[in-house]
């Protein structure tokens, strides 16, 4: 699954919570700096793929014409230029590789900024952090069901993509995220 904008700060507090409670890293500026970092990482990784994706949404416009002529699956295309490009945009498109080559750079970061210590192997940081990342994403995924599932529960109807059901869908995952301790 992808990582999304608005995932990001409750993915890098959970990064820097399951790193606190760990036993194994000592934190010398806190969580919230600890997390500020991870946050960076993981912005600068969405944006490289909507970067990607921008010039991949381009090849197809200026080629539109051709790509109906030839009846051509434009999904398949989609994925086919954007798996021929992403090399060029520094992005890994298998979410297991992604998510370690992620993990590696945020302890690199944290460890450069000298912001954790440990006496245990990178490798057992660098799970500590991939498993944060992994599980907060498979839990999100569990989370946007209960949000959804209770938002059908309403007598009223609300409609996907409107303001109104945004505000909800916000205020009704924050409880989920904070029912769960997530947040």
């Amino acid at each position: 699954m992808k990582i999304s904008l608005k995932t990001i700060p409750h993915i890098s507090s959970k990064i820097a919570i399951d790193l606190n409670k760990s036993g194994v890293v000592t934190m010398t500026k806190g969580l919230e700096v600890v997390a500020g970092e991870a946050e960076k990482i993981l912005i600068q990784n969405v944006y490289q793929e909507m970067a990607l994706e921008e010039k991949v949404d381009e090849i197809c416009e200026d080629n539109e014409e051709e790509i109906e002529f030839n009846l051509v699956d434009e999904r398949q295309l989609f994925f086919m230029i954007k798996k021929k490009l992403a090399p060029e945009f520094g992005i890994i498109l298998n979410y297991e590789e992604r998510y370690s080559d992620i993990s590696h750079k945020i302890l690199d970061e944290l460890y450069e900024e000298d912001l954790i210590h440990f006496d245990v192997t990178e490798n057992r940081i660098k799970n500590i952090i991939y498993n944060a990342i992994t599980s907060f994403i498979a839990e999100a995924s569990e989370l946007d069901d209960a949000v959804m599932n209770k938002i059908r529960t309403y007598k009223k109807r609300y409609i996907p993509g409107t303001d109104e059901f945004d505000i909800l869908y916000e205020k009704l995952y924050h409880e989920e995220l904070s029912k769960r301790g997530l947040e």
